[in-house]
């Protein structure tokens, strides 16, 4: 079943001067997601729980959602192209007592920050999981 999720874990992230590499596993099959060196940055301060001196974008953009009771449900990382993955951000917001859930699309490695600092599990596609190219220590 092509559309099945897959929950992941996060095994590592590595830091370079030029790149971040944030290591996913599933059903023992290891895959990196590369993004530039901010985002690394960014990951470990929420990871280290570092105080910052002043609220970084995650920190205000999770503080609008808090601020009009939005819920982030989930992340999925839905497609891979050419080493690129794509995700969607899974928010709940509740209307006159109907919860409705919108989808947002967004870089992996913004959810995957939006989702570490709110204990929110991240997913992939069956069908992603399988393209990945698995990486070894």
């Amino acid at each position: 079943m092509l559309n099945e999720l897959i929950q992941l874990t996060f095994d590592k992230i590595m830091q370079t001067r030029t790149y971040t590499v944030i290591v996913l596993g599933a059903h023992g099959k290891r895959f990196a997601i590369y993004t530039d060196p901010t985002i690394g940055k960014t990951l470990q301060m929420y990871l280290t729980g570092i105080e910052r001196e002043r609220p970084l974008t995650h920190d205000m953009v999770n503080s609008v959602f808090k601020g009009f009771g939005i819920k982030i449900k989930q992340v999925v990382i839905n497609d891979v192209q050419d080493s690129i993955y794509y995700s969607r951000l899974f928010l709940e917001l509740l209307i006159d007592g109907l919860k409705h859930i919108v989808e947002v699309d967004s870089r992996p490695s913004d959810c995957i920050t939006l989702a570490l600092m709110n204990n929110i599990p991240v997913f992939c596609t069956r069908e992603v999981l399988d393209k990945t190219v698995a990486v070894t220590d």
